[in-house]
């Protein structure tokens, strides 16, 4: 993998540990079911997952999820 690849891939995986970091416990450990750990989710899944998270922390913020 490039250099750059590899720097666009490690943001990912940080900036979705972040917002997998603000949800609750229970939805992290969805989150664990559905793909291991962000150390191990499939590059091709990433996109999805941020976008889950985003809209899960969304929810918990306007009381959607309890």
């Amino acid at each position: 993998m490039s250099k750059t690849l590899k720097a666009i891939d490690d943001f990912k995986r940080k900036s979705l540990q972040d917002l997998l970091d603000q949800c609750t416990e229970p939805q992290q450990n969805l989150f664990a079911r559905m793909y291991v750990s962000v150390e191990e989710i499939n590059t091709d899944k990433i996109d999805w997952a941020i976008q889950q998270c985003e809209r899960t922390i969304e929810k918990n913020k306007t009381g959607e999820i309890q």
